[in-house]
């Protein structure tokens, strides 16, 4: 299946290894072209429509964003593309780029599959989580493919890599297709875009294909404990400073900003009610009881030796 990507992935995958190694603000690196120029105009060509029971937040409203998971079921082109994120020889290349061994390719893509983010969209810089909730296995590694036509730092929507959310440097990545980024998932793999602000005159979206990859060892340097995707509010612009007389444009950006950080903070609201009233079951429940009494009588026999 390796014969969809360009040739020279392969032919210059040590120098690949020596760009992914070197990156800063962490390890990545981007690739281009990524994949077979026929077969990437196929995969734009059978891109899904935008379908808005795909596009529900973590709230459950309809946004911008749809994503379709079920590659192999989006017709050929996507099915190939599907057989290719578990080829044994992909999973050994793209293990050689990373220096990451023993690959594993998730069938459920799990928050991955295609992504299509409309005009007005955004993607708060955050850091993933870490272990997949069905295998419990170590998320290490993030492939995004691109499927742009044409694209424009200016439309916004560029992939921005981060050492720190609190800073403004960042790696940025414009999106157009058969351009392809790699990059090491840990606690501080800072990543979004800004607001996607196309041309009134352009009537297109973002749209990429994001894949996930996994080890069953964790990282050499340790796993943190299991935890979500950890969003990071954006401040408010620089050019917003006292003195100065608000643009409608102004206060359109600081309602935006506003209301992003209410929803998340509702958001974390029902997150953390639902954690309290699992751990509520938990305690409560006979097994937990049960295991409480024979700690307690362990102790008391601990201490009579």
């Amino acid at each position: 299946m390796t014969s969809v990507l360009d040739p020279g992935v392969l032919a210059r995958a040590d120098q690949l290894s020596r760009d992914f190694a070197e990156a800063k603000p962490f390890r990545h690196v981007v690739i281009e072209p990524f994949l077979d120029a026929n077969f990437c105009a196929e995969l734009m060509a059978r891109f899904p429509q935008f379908n808005r029971e795909k596009a529900l937040n973590e709230s459950g409203e309809v946004a911008g964003k749809a994503v379709f998971s079920n590659l192999a079921d989006l017709g050929s082109a996507y099915a190939r593309f599907d057989q290719l994120m578990q080829d044994p020889e992909f999973l050994a290349l793209t293990g050689r780029i990373t220096s990451i061994p023993n690959l594993l390719y998730d069938p459920e893509y799990v928050g991955g599959g295609t992504h299509e983010n409309l005009q007005g969209q955004e993607l708060d810089t955050h850091v993933d989580f870490n272990f997949h909730p069905t295998t419990h296995t170590h998320r290490r590694l993030n492939l995004i493919v691109f499927l742009n036509p044409e694209w424009e730092q200016g439309w916004g929507g560029c992939l921005e890599l981060l050492r720190d959310p609190f800073e403004a440097e960042c790696e940025t990545v414009v999106p157009l297709a058969n351009r392809a980024v790699i990059f090491e998932t840990t606690e501080a793999s800072w990543h979004g875009f800004r607001k996607i602000q196309m041309p009134v005159e352009k009537d297109t979206s973002r749209r990429s294909i994001a894949v996930y990859f996994y080890t069953k060892e964790p990282p050499t340097a340790g796993a943190a404990p299991s935890h979500a995707t950890f969003y990071y509010q954006r401040p408010m612009p620089a050019h917003l400073q006292a003195g100065r007389t608000l643009t409608d444009g102004d206060v359109r950006e600081l309602e935006g900003l506003f209301a992003r950080r209410d929803h998340y903070i509702r958001f974390l609201y029902q997150r953390e009610m639902k954690f309290n009233q699992t751990l509520e079951k938990i305690i409560h429940s006979p097994t937990f009881r049960l295991a409480a009494k024979f700690a307690k009588v362990a102790k008391l026999v601990r201490g009579k030796k």
